[in-house]
């Protein structure tokens, strides 16, 4: 046999070493046999080994001679058979741990199989033993935990078939069940090129956590004296980032089918965070139905699921949940924002999706998290309308488009208070959130945008105004109809429902015999008819007293109406399917005019025509807020420049450059003064729906 190292390493010495230096190695290598249970005929052999190397090199020309040998390219040196176990145990000796082991394990196997019962075949499994550990020991240093584990795995093998040192091979395989974190981690952790290992890793922490007893370690395991529940949260934090949003899904999924709630609860972020990143708001509703399905009463989910509303465009469903959180901090915060609670949400949801969702992915980047993309996605807009559709469920999305220029960057406290709070701790098991909680069942109704080139008989558009007006009146006043739940809540809505019912049936019916009567009357020409349309929608809706009125008392503005179209002072609605840049840019300046005027303290102010109601309850709240102040805004614009950035069948956006000065007034005294040099750039969308065009939403300084 040749052993993998020169006589200067056998005895320990450098090869400059004097003759004095060796014999005092030689004689510390005598006096320092191993005590691990070799026999005594193994370790004479090794005293002789070590007697004839340092006869060698004390001798000046045996060593010249040797030395002449390795300068001309000789390594390694020759052993005899019958002292090979005893040069492997000076090979150990030396440090060389991984060659010893793979010679021993080498002379173990057939055709060289020592004699069963022999002690060269005990001194070779003892020594494979205590090499395979040391070797193990020396890979786990260079943090090859893998290999580490190959090597204990060997060596136990090894013992099970010689059928020998019991005792070893237990602490041996208690040496392989602390690396396994170690391992599993080696394994996870490389490159995603290298499938196999990656996939091996990913099993092995799988069938690891399902001996712990889930994440939660309910099972008594061999795994528990090596790692305790908080050293386990830490060691699962640190390989939770080395995996893939995908693989981290399927994993926790499986986890929860076994009983492990907290998998339950990962399960439904990383499905949160695959959701959103991928752009796949169907991952959301599995998100949702898991996070109901965690029924856990001390945890509150109502933030959670309110996060998950908004993303799915159900913008009332997440107020409601944000306003009935029982985190007191939370539901106070929010209810004292400073701006819109819209706004509030968003802030809550980025900030949420920042620290909690999108963190610990190997394929997920979290530094841009922008909620306005998000809600522009054609893709996301498709899959919510077919949602709307599915559900009976109608959503005035458009407000959504302008949501991530206003809000603030995650982290970001108001009023000292830090809306967001971190869910999940790293460093204790004990503040992983569990959510649960009650749940709010339905769906909100909002207006719904028809095919404005579908042909539509009196009676089908007496229909869709109804529609229309009657669910802008239940915005207006805060009450949305529950789908599904229309029946459940009192004798009182019923008797309300059927007879709107009813009431809408008797004007269509009464629609459909004057469309009678026109149709065997030539005389009652096309004009006529549209003319009946506009006058009967009036009467209908001043009827229901449907028009949402703007009050106040007072006028200031610096233009006065003779200046002014009439179709500025008085909104008139857009009806062309297709408008012209001119048409749009009436419209958006009638509603500056009158805003302005509204502002300023203007009487019976009626925006319903050109405006939805979502802009008028703002600008209600802004007015309030003012009358609460005792201030009045005098703000005169002009519009420089307007261009169209997009334009659909239902959805028109416009670009406009504004000349804007605002001045606002206390007991008629100038408080302060804005003026915006040399112009404000300002985002227009507007939505078509009842065959009219109305101005849906504006972002400001795009």
């Amino acid at each position: 046999m040749e052993l993998p190292l020169d006589h200067f390493r056998l005895i320990g010495v450098s090869p400059s070493a004097t003759p004095e230096e060796i014999l005092r190695a030689f004689q510390l290598r005598l006096d320092k046999k191993p005590n691990d249970g070799f026999t005594f005929e193994v370790l004479t052999q090794r005293s002789e080994l070590l007697r004839l190397t340092a006869d060698l090199l004390t001798n000046a020309e045996s060593r010249q001679e040797y030395e002449n040998l390795v300068l001309n390219g000789a390594s390694g040196l020759e052993v005899s058979s019958n002292r090979e176990v005893a040069g492997l145990i000076l090979l150990w000796e030396s440090g060389l741990a991984k060659e010893a082991f793979k010679l021993a394990r080498k002379a173990l196997q057939p055709p060289q199989t020592p004699a069963l019962g022999s002690s060269r075949e005990a001194d070779l499994t003892l020594l494979a033993a205590l090499t395979s550990r040391d070797a193990a020991i020396n890979e786990q240093n260079l943090r090859r935990y893998s290999s580490a584990s190959d090597f204990l795995q060997e060596g136990i093998q090894i013992l099970q078939r010689m059928g020998k040192l019991s005792e070893l091979r237990k602490n041996l395989e208690d040496d392989l069940t602390s690396l396994l974190p170690y391992r599993i981690l080696d394994l996870v952790s490389r490159d995603l090129s290298d499938y196999e290992s990656h996939k091996k890793g990913i099993l092995m922490l799988e069938n690891f956590i399902l001996k712990r007893g889930g994440l939660e370690g309910k099972n008594k395991s061999e795994y528990n004296k090596f790692l305790n529940q908080d050293e386990f949260d830490v060691f699962f934090q640190q390989i939770k980032q080395f995996l893939t949003v995908q693989e981290q899904v399927d994993l926790f999924l499986n986890l929860q089918k076994r009983g492990s709630i907290e998998a339950g609860f990962l399960a439904f972020l990383s499905l949160t965070a695959i959701g959103f990143s991928r752009r796949k708001p169907e991952k959301l509703f599995e998100a949702r139905k898991i996070l109901k399905g965690l029924n856990i009463s001390e945890i509150d989910n109502m933030l959670l699921l309110g996060c998950l509303d908004l993303l799915l465009a159900d913008v009332e469903q997440a107020e409601t949940r944000f306003t009935n959180t029982s985190d007191t901090k939370i539901r106070d915060w929010f209810n004292n924002y400073p701006g819109e609670k819209l706004e509030a949400m968003c802030v809550y949801c980025e900030n949420w999706l920042g620290n909690e969702v999108l963190n610990g992915y190997r394929d997920i980047d979290n530094d841009q998290i922008d909620l306005n993309s998000w809600f522009e996605d054609r893709e996301i807009q498709e899959f919510i309308e077919k949602e709307e559709k599915k559900n009976n469920r109608y959503l005035m999305r458009a407000t959504l488009q302008n949501f991530s220029q206003s809000l603030k960057k995650i982290g970001d406290e108001v009023d000292g208070f830090n809306p967001y709070k971190s869910i999940n701790n790293n460093n204790s098991r004990s503040k992983l959130p569990l959510p649960g909680g009650s749940d709010i069942e339905g769906q909100l109704k909002e207006e719904v945008i028809p095919d404005p080139k579908l042909s539509k008989s009196k009676s089908v558009k007496f229909l869709e105004i109804f529609q229309d007006k009657f669910s802008e009146i239940t915005v207006a006043f805060g009450k949305t109809l529950k789908n599904n739940l229309v029946f459940r809540k009192s004798s009182y809505s019923i008797y309300l429902y059927v007879f709107l019912i009813l009431f809408g049936i008797g004007i269509g019916a009464g629609f459909l015999r004057n469309n009678l009567k026109n149709q065997t009357n030539p005389e009652i020409n096309t004009e006529k008819n549209e003319n009946n349309i506009e006058n009967e929608e009036v009467v209908i809706m001043n009827s229901i007293k449907e028009e949402i009125l703007i009050d106040s008392n007072l006028i200031s503005n610096d233009m006065s109406n003779d200046d002014l179209d009439n179709s500025i002072i008085q909104p008139q609605r857009l009806r062309s399917s297709s408008p012209e840049i001119s048409e749009i840019k009436t419209l958006i300046s009638s509603w500056l005019y009158n805003k302005s005027q509204f502002l300023a303290g203007v009487k019976d102010i009626n925006l319903s025509p050109i405006v939805k109601n979502e802009l008028i309850r703002r600008l209600q709240e802004e007015r309030n807020q003012d009358i609460k102040q005792n201030v009045l805004k005098d703000i005169t614009t002009e519009i420089l420049d307007i261009k169209f950035l997009s334009q659909t069948s239902s959805r028109i956006v416009v670009e406009v450059s504004l000349k804007y000065n605002e001045r606002i007034l206390k007991n008629g005294k100038l408080v302060s003064e804005t003026s915006i040099e040399p112009f404000l750039k300002v985002k227009y969308i507007l939505g078509f729906t009842n065959k009219s065009w109305k101005l849906v939403d504006y972002i400001s300084g795009v």
